[in-house]
C-alpha cells in the first residue's frame, strides 16, 4: 500500500485530488474526494440513485474507458505509441492510505514542473499559435485513433512538453456513455460522434477566451 499521509496534492479537480507518488516522482495518482462524491450522488434524481454510486465513481469510469475498442485494438496492434500522444500512460489501479487510486505518467512543461491544463494558458495567454496548433495535432489524433472522449474540457487537458513543443493530454473525460460507446462499433456513427466533441471543444475554446457575455450552455448548441 503506498502512504500518502502527510502529502499535499499537487492539483484537485471536485471529484478527485492528485498526488505525487512519493517513490516515484513520475507518476501521478488520483484518489477520490468521498464526501464530494456523496454530495454528487444526493443531488441525483431518484432513477439515477437506482444505479448506485460506481456511476459517479470518476476512478472507475476511467479504468473502463481504458478498455475501450480503439484503446485495445491499438495497443494489441503494437501501436502503443501512438495511443500514448496525448493519453498520459496509464497503469491501472493500486491501493493507497486513502483508498484506491488511478496511477498513470505525471506530465511535465518545459521547466521541469507539472504541466498547466489548458483553461489556465488560455486564461494567461490566450489561444496562441503553439497552442493552437497542438490543438489541431490532438483533433487529428482522435480522429486518427477513434479513440472515444466525453465533451473535451480546457481544465481536463494538460500541456506538456514533447521534443520542444507543446502538445495536449487528456487527463480527464476518456470514454463515453454506455450508449454512445455500443454504437461506435459502427465506423460512420464512430466519426459523427468524434466530429461533434471536436466542434464543442473549439466552440469551448472561443468561449473561454472571448467575452462570455453569453453562458457555456447557450454557447455549446450545435
Amino acid at each position: 500500500m503506498i502512504d500518502l499521509s502527510g502529502i499535499e496534492p499537487f492539483a484537485s479537480g471536485y471529484n478527485r485530488h492528485c498526488y505525487r507518488h512519493p517513490d516515484d516522482p513520475a507518476l501521478c495518482l488520483k484518489v477520490l474526494r468521498p464526501e464530494n462524491i456523496e454530495v454528487r450522488f444526493q443531488r441525483q434524481a431518484w432513477p439515477k440513485k437506482m444505479l448506485g454510486r460506481a456511476r459517479i465513481d470518476d476512478n472507475r469510469q476511467e479504468l473502463r474507458a481504458h478498455q475501450q475498442q480503439a484503446i485495445r485494438a491499438l495497443i494489441n496492434d503494437g501501436h502503443d505509441e501512438l495511443v500514448w500522444a496525448h493519453l498520459p500512460q496509464f497503469h491501472g489501479a493500486v491501493e493507497t492510505s486513502l483508498g484506491l487510486a488511478n496511477m498513470s505518467e505525471l506530465l511535465f512543461d518545459d521547466h521541469g514542473l507539472p504541466g498547466e491544463t489548458l483553461e489556465h494558458y488560455l486564461k494567461h495567454r490566450g489561444f496562441d499559435q503553439p497552442i493552437r496548433d497542438a490543438a489541431d495535432r490532438f483533433c487529428n489524433w482522435l480522429l486518427e485513433t477513434g479513440i472515444l472522449t466525453r465533451n473535451l474540457l480546457p481544465h481536463n487537458l494538460v500541456i506538456a512538453d514533447r521534443g520542444g513543443q507543446p502538445e495536449l493530454f487528456l487527463v480527464d473525460g476518456l470514454g463515453a456513455p454506455t450508449i454512445p460507446d455500443k454504437l461506435a462499433t459502427l465506423s460512420a456513427w464512430r466519426k459523427r460522434y468524434i466530429g461533434r466533441r471536436i466542434r464543442r471543444f473549439y466552440l469551448r475554446i472561443g468561449w473561454e477566451t472571448g467575452d462570455r457575455s453569453t453562458s457555456w450552455e447557450a454557447s455549446q448548441r450545435l
